[in-house]
């Protein structure tokens, strides 16, 4: 079983659509006790960050992710919830993130279209079981204004948007994904079924 969880941001129907399409069972919660009881996590999101960091602490679900990366169970970030495994954001003043990974996030280049909204390929820089199976180069699909910036040896993935971003990450059981797995088409649904077989 697999919890999605709620704290009222972010598309979370399309990620449970997504993984039942795979044939995987995904509930979707705000329940601290259920995110503990459950094989695996990810935590989605769109929007603010200092608004969502304020929810999941409010709701408690701040200490079972960490319950939940202690007892090694996989979990997965999406956009905002990539972001809010690292340390701090710069989203309209300085938040602190839930720590789980070394790194800030920082706002994109005002030389480039912000936000980046679109089709990217990823430049596959470490093995992950997420990526295994996918063709070099693959493209997926991205929606952000802020991006991770971090010196530790995770990034899994970077791609090209005025220059070089890092967009994914991972250490041990987690998993941090700056683009849409669910809206990437068979390339998403891939790294989900990937994620669903850790």
């Amino acid at each position: 079983m697999i919890a999605i969880i709620d704290y009222g941001m972010g598309n979370l129907r399309s990620v449970q659509k997504a993984f039942e399409f795979l044939g995987m069972q995904a509930v979707i919660t705000e329940e601290a006790s259920v995110i503990e009881k459950v094989d695996k996590v990810v935590l989605p999101g769109v929007g603010a960050f200092a608004d969502a960091m304020a929810t999941i602490k409010q709701k408690n679900i701040d200490k079972a992710l960490y319950r939940v990366v202690e007892q090694k169970k996989p979990l997965l970030g999406i956009c905002l919830g990539m972001q809010m495994f690292f340390e701090k954001s710069y989203e309209y003043g300085e938040h602190e993130g839930l720590c789980l990974l070394k790194g800030e996030i920082r706002r994109l280049p005002d030389t480039v279209k912000i936000p980046h909204m679109g089709w990217n390929c990823l430049s596959i820089q470490m093995r992950s079981p997420l990526f295994e199976g996918l063709e070099e180069e693959p493209y997926v699909y991205f929606v952000h204004s802020y991006y991770l910036q971090t010196e530790a040896p995770i990034v899994s993935a970077t791609t090209y948007y005025g220059k070089q971003i890092q967009v994914a990450a991972q250490k041990d059981n987690i998993f941090a994904l700056q683009f849409h797995p669910e809206k990437s088409g068979d390339v998403g649904l891939k790294i989900l079924e990937n994620f669903g077989r850790i």
